[in-house]
């Protein structure tokens, strides 16, 4: 796996509706920009090979950095893969929807829910969102969130973007019932 740069962004928010948010709700993104693993191969039937030559790799890399940019615990989480224009989006989905990913983060923020994902293809500059929701349980509202990203020089063609984001509570001011007000 050959990775071109890291990025991290973190976001604090102070104040949301004109009042204070205490704590300060944080999140947390980390990017790695890899060369697509099927880059220039035409379409390729099986993607196990690429799967077992990154996957983990780009997971174990990406989980520990969000983790420590977050500076606190996990409470929500989200995935993302964008891909290059000459990849398929079928491309970043093999990469990041699989438990050789995906198992890194969800042991390091203590998780059990699936992690939420957006996947797309694009080119460089292009904006994604990365959707969050609640390590435990997905059904709690307050942690359902999103993060806007963009890389103003990744992905390359032959390239993919595979981000992490980690929120350290929910929406800031969080105001909606709980779920089961409603059944």
């Amino acid at each position: 796996m050959n990775v071109r740069k890291i990025v991290t962004l973190t976001e604090e928010t102070l104040t949301e509706g004109g009042r204070p948010v205490e704590p300060h709700a944080r999140v947390a993104v980390v990017a790695a920009v890899i060369d697509n693993p099927w880059h220039g191969q035409g379409f390729v039937e099986d993607l196990t090979a690429g799967i077992e030559a990154a996957a983990s790799k780009v997971g174990e890399l990406l989980a520990p950095r969000v983790v420590k940019a977050l500076g606190g615990t996990v409470e929500a989480y989200g995935k993302a893969a964008i891909v290059g224009l000459e990849g398929e989006i079928e491309h970043g989905s093999a990469l990041i929807h699989t438990l050789k990913f995906g198992d890194h983060f969800r042991n390091a923020a203590s998780a059990t829910t699936l992690l939420p994902a957006v996947e797309k293809r694009g080119p460089a500059g292009v904006t994604f969102d990365i959707p969050l929701k609640h390590v435990t349980d997905a059904t709690i509202r307050s942690h359902h969130q999103s993060i806007e990203v963009r890389l103003a020089d990744a992905p390359h063609p032959g390239e993919i973007v595979i981000a992490l984001a980690a929120a350290s509570q929910g929406r800031p001011q969080q105001r909606l019932a709980p779920l089961s007000t409603e059944q």
